[in-house]
């Protein structure tokens, strides 16, 4: 197996289609043969949720025990707290506890790499970790960029969330001339698009235009559909809910798109290598 792509899925703004996008890539991911692992970010737990366990705080092994375990340096299993999903992705949990260990990093020496120590423990088993990142730009956010190779920012198509990428750019930088200079833009996700407004139109248009040049904003935008949101209860993707819809094939396609993108880089490598 070729080298593992760890991928952050990341905005600071509630709602904008993170946990949707992480579980639907990642299970698109495993449908081209891929080895996808999961891993929930986020104290609200809710890719731990729609990955079909409701009761997330009943759960014995999460990310927390995980990140404890390595931050004592206490042995790691490979595949310890991971579970299984009957559409073919691991996931490493999460419930409110997460919020207990933000806390404690504070005071943590390297407290920004504690995520990627643990994932060192289990990633090689993988080609591709997608991490579901909580709203905000705290520490559970700064673990996930240090640990990541590349970024999705899914951004809904409203004028409010596009004032919030600057800040979120802003943090990437800090991130990567502190810490993880490896990192980089995947791309900008439009999600929640509806077609038929001018006004989502229009602000497709100003994301391409303003931020077209320094990131690559993915061809495929997501649409807005009532069925995509009902599915988070069910503990299924939409490929099984709706395998037919719009929602399901925009995520295929971006699934191709990561994978093109994913290859065009280890092509590049491969090139600065010789």
């Amino acid at each position: 197996m070729g080298k593992t792509a760890v991928t952050a899925v990341v905005n600071q703004k509630g709602g904008t289609g993170k946990t949707v996008t992480t579980e639907n890539l990642g299970i698109g991911l495993a449908a081209e043969g891929k080895k996808v692992l999961l891993v929930d970010c986020d104290p609200q737990a809710s890719l731990t949720i729609s990955l079909g366990h409701p009761q997330p705080d009943d759960l014995p092994v999460t990310l927390t025990e995980m990140m404890t375990k390595t931050l004592r340096d206490e042995p790691i299993e490979a595949s310890e707290g991971i579970l299984r999903h009957e559409e073919g992705v691991d996931l490493m949990p999460s419930n409110l506890l997460l919020s207990g260990m933000e806390a404690s990093l504070v005071t943590v020496m390297s407290r920004e790499s504690v995520l990627k120590d643990y994932l060192s423990h289990v990633k090689d088993g993988y080609d591709h970790v997608l991490l579901d990142c909580q709203p905000s730009l705290g520490m559970l956010t700064v673990n996930a960029l240090a640990a990541a190779d590349n970024l999705i920012i899914p951004v809904q198509a409203q004028y409010l969330s596009v004032k919030g990428l600057e800040q979120l750019i802003g943090t990437v930088q800090k991130v990567r001339r502190n810490i993880n200079p490896k990192l980089q833009f995947d791309g900008i996700l439009l999600t929640m698009v509806d077609s038929r407004t001018n006004n989502t139109k229009e602000i497709s248009s100003l994301i391409r235009e303003t931020y077209g040049s320094r990131i690559k904003v993915f061809q495929t935008d997501i649409p807005h559909s009532v069925r995509a949101a009902e599915i988070s209860a069910e503990g299924k993707s939409i490929f099984k809910h709706d395998p037919h819809g719009k929602v399901a094939e925009a995520y295929r396609n971006l699934t191709k798109e990561v994978l093109e993108h994913a290859e065009q880089r280890r092509k590049r490598q491969l090139e600065t290598v010789r």
